[in-house]
Parts: C-alpha cells; sequence; structure tokens
C-alpha cells in the first residue's frame, strides 16, 4: 500500500494543503507557472505552506547545503551540559548512524495552546538535558523558537558555536532566521514575563552572529527528536 503524501499548492485559485494526488492536480489545472510540492507529513507539508515558496525554498536549500557540509565534529572533553543526569530511556547508540552525536537536539511541549509550556536541550552524545525553561503560559510555537535561540545562545557562550543544533521546528527556524518571533498569543498580565523572554530572544538574534548548523530534525525517518517530552 502507498504511504500517504501530502501535497502543498501555493499559488492559484485555491491555495493550500491537500491530501491526495488528485486533488492536487484539480487546484493547479490550468495555472500558469504552478507552484506546489508533495510532502511526507501533513505537519511538514503545513509548516511549508505557512512558509510559503520562496521561504520554503531557501529553507530547503540551506537545508541540503547543511546536509553536504556538514561534517561529524572530532569528539570533545568540553560538553555544553551542566553535571546533570542522563536521561533512563536514552541511549545515543540507537540514534541513526547519520544523526550526529556531538550535537544537541531541542524540543517544547504545551498543554493546551495557548497552555502549560516548556522546552529543554540534550545533548545527543550522553542524553544529558542541559537546559530546561518552564511550565510558563504561552504556546509551542513559541517554546521552539526560545529553545532554538537558547541552545544558540549557550553554545556561542561556550565557544562551541559550529556545534549542530537539531529541532523538528520549520516555524522555529524561520522565525530564527527572521529575526522574529511572529506569535499571535496576546501579551498581558499572564504572558508578560514570556514575551519579555521573547524580546531578549530577538534582541540576541539581531545582535548576535553565530556559525552553529541548525538541522532539521526527521520526524518520518528518525522517529521523536531526543528533547521531545512524550506527550504525544
Amino acid at each position: 500500500m502507498a504511504k500517504q503524501k501530502y501535497y502543498v499548492v501555493w499559488n492559484g485559485p485555491s491555495p493550500g494543503v491537500y491530501s491526495s494526488w488528485e486533488a492536487c492536480q484539480e487546484a493547479v489545472n490550468g495555472v500558469s507557472g504552478a507552484k506546489y510540492k508533495s510532502f511526507k507529513t501533513l505537519s511538514e507539508a503545513e509548516d511549508a505552506f505557512e512558509m510559503g515558496e520562496e521561504a520554503y525554498a531557501e529553507y530547503a536549500d540551506q537545508q541540503k547545503e547543511q546536509s553536504t557540509n556538514t561534517q561529524h565534529p572530532t569528539p570533545t572533553t568540553q560538553h555544553p551540559t551542566p553535571n546533570t543526569q542522563p536521561r533512563p530511556d536514552y541511549n545515543p547508540q540507537n540514534l541513526p548512524a547519520e544523526v550526529i552525536r556531538e550535537a544537541i537536539a531541542v524540543d517544547a511541549a504545551c498543554s493546551g495552546n495557548p497552555g502549560a509550556m516548556e522546552y529543554r536541550g540534550v545533548y545527543l552524545a550522553t542524553g544529558k538535558e542541559i537546559f530546561h525553561y518552564g511550565p510558563v503560559h504561552g504556546t509551542n510555537n513559541i517554546g521552539e523558537f526560545l529553545a532554538l535561540v537558547h541552545g544558540l545562545a549557550l553554545l556561542k557562550q561556550k565557544g562551541l558555536d559550529t556545534m549542530p543544533i537539531y529541532s523538528d521546528s520549520v516555524n522555529a527556524q524561520l522565525w530564527v532566521r527572521k529575526h522574529q518571533c511572529k506569535t499571535t498569543l496576546a501579551r498581558n498580565e499572564k504572558t508578560e514575563t514570556l514575551y519579555q523572554m521573547i524580546e531578549r530572544a530577538e534582541a540576541w538574534l539581531k545582535n548576535n552572529t553565530y556559525r552553529t548548523p541548525v538541522i532539521k530534525w526527521q520526524t518520518d525517518k528518525w522517529g521523536e527528536i531526543p528533547a521531545d517530552f512524550g506527550r504525544k
């Protein structure tokens, strides 16, 4: 049985995400210069549609370049981690061969949207949690963005800014490249502290350069990212 695919149509009379090739064809037939693409998962398709065709093309080229040029770093005794205990369910030997061990993975979780949000970073060579923030009232997208910026700043601070970061959020990676967290979460007394964190993160991105490769975690091939909170 053929695996389910999802199709993004970026321009035409009916742009959107389609769950069948037939529906996609109907949306692009007769459209001059129609822009569309297939994806393996619904989340990837939704992210790509939200980004827009030009931004997605830029993102895809960046990911291709990183997968070609990123070398497995030489193991180092300088770890980006405090003295925390490894996750009991984690074994770095079980990671797929193409995943870089000398790297960190970031992820966020949110109970409700908005709701209780938290994020963390995990060092892949050991499975140790190297930072953790929350829970606070927010959204998953904000958490993914803040986790990525937190990781970038931490690695630069420790002189490890060539170490890769894995994130499974296309949206967070786009926001980082644009130096802006484009959330629609209301700013009020309940979210003021979180908004101050967002502003600090945006300011860091605008005032700092970094060499850290940010790599898309391929959930469909590798399973859940090691920083996942297991709330699916």
